[in-house]
């Protein structure tokens, strides 16, 4: 889709924070972070949101999974929450599939300490680990 903000970010019109990408996906850092390293996973292919077609989402899943590893490796996360909003009124704001991939740290768990914006990384410290 040519209007597309992701699309355009896919297709390298746009720059981007890349975390990892493969023939089905294209991860990269999240320009409105909760957390350091809040990426996006998102299909190579245009589809709206995660109940568009089951394919495309079951076909992104390696990445996530990938992306996660590479967080978890480089950022030192103990765990993630995964989540994709569905629909405007559920918080998606591209209508593009995509997954967030937030690392989470042992020292602020739990639900109520997701959406705490943590600001404790540059966006430059956090691509810098990120190279491999």
């Amino acid at each position: 889709m040519s209007d597309c903000l992701f699309c355009k970010i896919v297709q390298g019109e746009i720059p981007s924070h890349e975390v990892y990408s493969d023939d089905a996906a294209y991860a990269f850092l999240d320009v409105s972070p909760v957390k350091p390293g809040h990426t996006l996973v998102v299909p190579r292919t245009h589809v709206a949101d995660a109940l568009e077609d089951p394919e495309v989402l079951a076909s992104i899943a390696p990445a996530i999974s990938a992306t996660a590893r590479v967080l978890r490796d480089r950022l030192g996360a103990d765990g993630f929450n995964l989540l994709s909003n569905v629909g405007e009124v559920a918080g998606q704001s591209v209508q593009h599939l995509h997954v967030h991939v937030i690392p989470r740290t042992a020292d602020a768990p739990g639900m109520a300490n997701l959406l705490t914006k943590d600001d404790s990384l540059a966006i430059d410290d956090i691509v810098a680990r990120l190279r491999p």
